[in-house]
């Protein structure tokens, strides 16, 4: 029993990245492929760097010629390659790399990776939307989702800075674009980038606005002071 846990502990452990298990489909591996560069991973970590397909196809379920054959097709479509190395006597040998599949790998990793920043930012943008529509009470207006666009694209707003610039314009009780604008262009200008900085900026315009008098709309008898922030 103690030679057998002996001889299990001495074969030894590889390391598997965790995303060739989820993304092996979707850089166009099968099950079979899969398993087939595990052992020769297996046999590289074991310092056996050129295994045949007589070695390869024991540990599986394919037949030599099978496995001659994928190795062929792998190699062609880049998942691994054959390097030629020296030994220190000068004697040239070849050697399986497995580069490709991790370059590949990481390619894929990136690629999800955008794809799920691009959905987050999708969802901001609808976000942003509602929030706009909502406060103002109606739909917007292809010039107000054009100027919205903008802002993000062309002005380089982030959503959450924009919605904190619409957030002041309801405060200040001047819901227009125009006033929106204004205020993005001004902290754009002082460097507010976050929404932190955002909140402060307004706090402080607001106890600069409150040491002046406050201005009045005579056709609404509302409680909320006017910040003009267009007088800055």
């Amino acid at each position: 029993m103690k030679t057998t846990l002996l001889a299990w502990l001495q074969e030894g452990n590889i390391s598997i990245p965790t995303l060739l298990f989820s993304e092996y489909r979707n850089i166009n591996l099968n099950e079979t492929e899969l398993v087939l560069l595990l052992n020769i991973l297996t046999f590289l970590e074991k310092g056996n760097e050129f295994p045949t397909p007589e070695e390869l196809s024991a540990r599986m379920t394919i037949s030599i010629s099978e496995c001659n054959e994928m190795l062929r097709k792998l190699i062609q479509r880049g998942f691994i390659e054959i390097m030629d190395e020296y030994s220190h006597e000068g004697i040239r040998f070849e050697k399986y790399s497995l580069k490709p599949l991790w370059e590949r790998l990481v390619d894929q990793f990136m690629i999800h990776n955008q794809n799920i920043n691009q959905m987050e930012k999708k969802a901001e943008e609808t976000d942003l939307y509602t929030c706009f529509e909502k406060e103002f009470g109606r739909p917007l207006s292809p010039f107000e989702c054009e100027t919205l666009g903008m802002w993000m694209d062309d002005d380089h707003h982030d959503p959450v800075i924009i919605k904190a610039g619409l957030k002041e314009a309801v405060m200040s009780g001047k819901l227009n674009f125009r006033y929106i604008d204004r205020i993005l262009f001004e902290w754009k200008k002082n460097g507010i980038k976050t929404l932190e900085q955002a909140k402060n900026q307004g706090r402080k315009f607001r106890q600069k606005q409150s040491l002046k008098p406050n201005v009045k709309d005579e056709s609404q008898h509302s409680s909320i002071p006017f910040y003009n922030w267009l007088e800055q």
